[in-house]
């Protein structure tokens, strides 16, 4: 079988992405009936290399590992000779002779596609600043076990145009929804992206206008990874998209609330929404372990049903 790799939603099929979706809850309804007893992946190594800081992709990928039978390598630049000028296709070689996969969580995408045409072995996007398909798993995951199937329903997006906003928009094209993506002039996401959903994908500027009867509204921080000289050009250029109890009062009786955390209260959230009922965060946060369970044993061992 020639090798998949997940560098976004789109290197699956919606079949397949829906088969994710169904075998993570039923990893997570396994896990929670019988404990860790599923173990799959006895004497499998997954390499995770990490090139920005992490807490949920980390603890998932390594506890998901440990759970059924395998074991996580943490490599980070400072430790490897990526650090010391590597060539990116050296490396992806070097590990596909001693690893059965590797997670990869790093700035350029460009970089993780360079790595993955070179690697014989499963490469996973675990977040670039172009996507963070890992997290629409978990995400989709969390809509579907608290409202059932997310076909034909309404997302909205607000906030910056940025990496998590592209697999949202990727999302939608791949999960058949509608999504409405609200940002400030000058932060759209990627022309192309946008361009390539056509009409499943609205853009519009007002926030109170994008969350009327949405069935879920979704944000992240204002300044990602890298942008921390930006926030308080930020912070001015997104007065108004904070997202508040009252809005989520606008969108429908059903409407749920995501974020793919850390969460600044106070800036892209009100100080008190993650303590609302129709907050599933933690939810959401925890089934980033089960949706990547469901990830890796595909890549790896194929469908399981």
């Amino acid at each position: 079988m020639a090798t998949r790799h997940f560098l976004t939603l789109l290197d699956l099929t919606p079949e397949e992405l829906a088969y994710l979706i169904r075998r993570a809850i039923s990893i997570k309804i396994g896990l929670k009936t019988h404990g860790p007893t599923y173990t799959p992946f006895t004497n499998r190594t997954l390499a995770m290399i990490f090139e920005k800081s992490s807490t949920r992709t980390r603890v998932s990928f390594e506890t998901a590992m440990a759970q059924f039978g395998g074991h996580a390598l943490f490599l980070s630049p400072r430790d490897t000779q990526l650090g010391r000028g590597e060539p990116i296709e050296d490396t992806a070689r070097v590990l596909s002779e001693m690893v059965d996969a590797v997670m990869i969580r790093t700035f350029s995408h460009t970089g993780l596609e360079t790595f993955a045409k070179a690697s014989t072995v499963p490469v996973i996007n675990a977040l670039t600043d172009d996507y963070h398909p890992c997290q629409l798993l978990a995400d989709v995951m969390t809509w579907t076990e608290c409202r059932g199937s997310v076909k034909g329903k309404t997302a909205v997006w607000i906030g910056d145009g940025n990496n998590m906003c592209h697999s949202w928009i990727n999302a939608a094209r791949q999960f058949d929804f509608q999504l409405r993506v609200c940002c400030p002039e000058g932060y759209d996401p990627d022309p192309a992206i946008l361009q390539a959903a056509g009409d499943r994908v609205t853009l519009l500027r007002d926030p109170q206008e994008a969350v009327a009867d949405a069935h879920l509204i979704t944000t992240d921080v204002w300044a990602s990874m890298g942008q921390e000289e930006e926030q308080a050009e930020r912070e001015r250029a997104f007065a108004g998209f904070q997202v508040t109890e009252a809005m989520l009062d606008k969108a429908a009786d059903e409407v749920l609330f995501l974020h793919c955390l850390p969460a600044h209260r106070g800036e892209e959230i009100s100080e008190t929404l993650l303590d609302d009922p129709r907050a599933v965060v933690w939810q959401e946060a925890g089934n980033r372990l089960h949706a990547q369970k469901a990830l890796l044993e595909f890549l790896l061992l194929g469908r399981v049903e």
